[in-house]
């Protein structure tokens, strides 16, 4: 079992569905296409939500999603080194979100690991909601997550 973590807000902690992300889109989705954005640690999870965040932006009512996904799940995964120059940019660039859009489409994979713009070196994982077997992917635990106030100092 792989275990990997999601910040969430309470009202969306109950689910794996990925609507929010199709709302707007973000770096490895375009508006439209639903996929569950996760990282390897709770620590990567904070970072991803925080650089979004200011202190007046702060909602209090975070969730921390432990989220286990099962033995045996394929995995695909995008090397730094095959993504182009500026990848990591802001706003997010066209060839990320393709990447990602292209993922859900193909549903050949459960998971698709790509490096974190944010953190270099570390992974998120993101989910496909639309793949057959991602109904075994489970949250296992959530809890309450606030934010240490110093962080935005």
């Amino acid at each position: 079992m792989m275990k990997v973590f999601r910040l969430s807000r309470k009202k969306y902690a109950a689910e794996l569905s990925g609507k929010g992300a199709a709302k707007s889109g973000n770096r490895w989705n375009s508006k439209g296409t639903e996929i569950i954005y996760t990282a390897e640690s709770r620590a990567l999870a904070m970072a991803e939500v925080m650089v979004h965040l200011s202190l007046p932006m702060l909602p209090a009512d975070y969730m921390m999603l432990e989220i286990e996904i099962p033995d045996g799940m394929l995995v695909k995964e995008i090397a730094r080194a095959d993504l182009e120059e500026g990848w990591n940019n802001h706003p997010p660039s066209i060839h990320t979100q393709r990447i990602g859009d292209q993922f859900i489409r193909e549903k050949g994979y459960n998971i698709l690991r790509v490096p974190s713009a944010v953190v270099p070196g570390d992974f998120n994982y993101l989910i496909n909601p639309h793949h057959t077997e991602s109904k075994e992917i489970k949250i296992i635990n959530s809890r309450p997550f606030p934010f240490d106030e110093r962080l935005f100092h």
